[in-house]
């Protein structure tokens, strides 16, 4: 609650002088390279990572290890966020030479507002607790979770002021369930040999073969790659109770649904299944803005995606 009221107050200006440097940062194609020591390194690696999924590239800096070499990380353009509960952090302290003579901003998150880190920095953020947790009042606990809570709410903030949308993010989450609810249609959907198609003419006992043998529960009716209807099985039970069997003797064209339910190739895959359990249909058809036939997606393709 007192970090929130800090960049709601006092600390407004300087959190929005971080986000400025970032997006300064993005736009000369240099990267966020965050540091911090023991359980504050911890939190920086996270804070990287967040950084890095919401479009702002980011790295972790070990001081220890960066004063053997991997200070060759940091180039020019690049912004430093560096953590340290005491702002003394001597490991920390040793890499501020080198960051001057490169001349990268330099962002620090201190509990004390007049550290050696916090007065070297180009903006100090203040994530100063009145206690920590532990029973001693030793242990980083709450000033590790309010610097965790800054680090997010800078890459936030950042990526908002990036315009990063939904895509964005999707692009860089291809994996796990999280990618899966992601991606597009046109990742998931059936295609080529894959799709079953029949044309107009074809004769009902062919069509029913075709639906057999491509196992998705339905067929599509096109005529030079352009799509005029859809047969599904439960069109085909209604019509066998209607017709009996007559059905045999018709053809796809006069038998089919002409009115599809069908989605664009480039909508989200969460999209697609909140329209299937909206329609309560198992296929939707996958078509281009022309009107041409480009896959099915079946419900099967979308098991392991959330709505919420």
């Amino acid at each position: 609650m007192a970090l929130a009221e800090r960049l709601e107050g006092p600390m407004a200006a300087a959190f929005d002088r971080a986000v400025a440097s970032i997006l300064q940062c993005g736009e000369s194609r240099g990267r966020v390279v965050v540091t911090g020591m023991g359980k504050s390194g911890i939190i920086a690696q996270k804070i990287a990572a967040t950084l890095s999924s919401t479009g702002s590239p980011a790295l972790f800096l070990h001081p220890a290890e960066a004063v053997h070499g991997d200070l060759g990380m940091l180039a020019k353009g690049d912004v430093v966020i560096a953590l340290s509960a005491s702002g003394e952090t001597e490991e920390i302290l040793r890499l501020l030479a080198n960051i001057k003579r490169i001349g990268d901003a330099l962002i620090s998150f201190c509990c004390n507002t007049q550290s050696t880190l916090a007065l070297a920095s180009d903006v100090a953020l203040d994530c100063s607790v009145p206690a920590e947790a532990c029973g001693m009042g030793l242990a980083p606990t709450a000033s590790t979770t309010a610097m965790l809570a800054l680090g997010d709410a800078l890459a936030i903030a950042v990526s908002i002021k990036k315009g990063f949308h939904a895509e964005d993010f999707a692009a860089l989450h291809p994996g796990g369930k999280l990618g899966k609810r992601l991606a597009r249609v046109s990742q998931l959907m059936h295609t080529g040999d894959a799709v079953p198609r029949v044309t107009p003419s074809t004769p009902m006992k062919d069509v029913i073969y075709e639906m057999s043998r491509k196992k998705l529960g339905m067929t599509t009716i096109e005529d030079n790659g352009r799509l005029l209807g859809i047969i599904s099985d439960g069109d085909l039970r209604r019509l066998l109770e209607r017709d009996g069997p007559g059905l045999l003797e018709k053809t796809a064209g006069e038998t089919m649904n002409p009115h599809p339910h069908t989605i664009a190739p480039d909508e989200l895959a969460v999209r697609a299944l909140s329209l299937m359990e909206e329609m309560k249909i198992t296929s939707l058809i996958v078509v281009s803005p022309a009107g041409t036939l480009e896959g099915v997606l079946h419900l099967h393709d979308l098991w392991g995606i959330e709505l919420i």
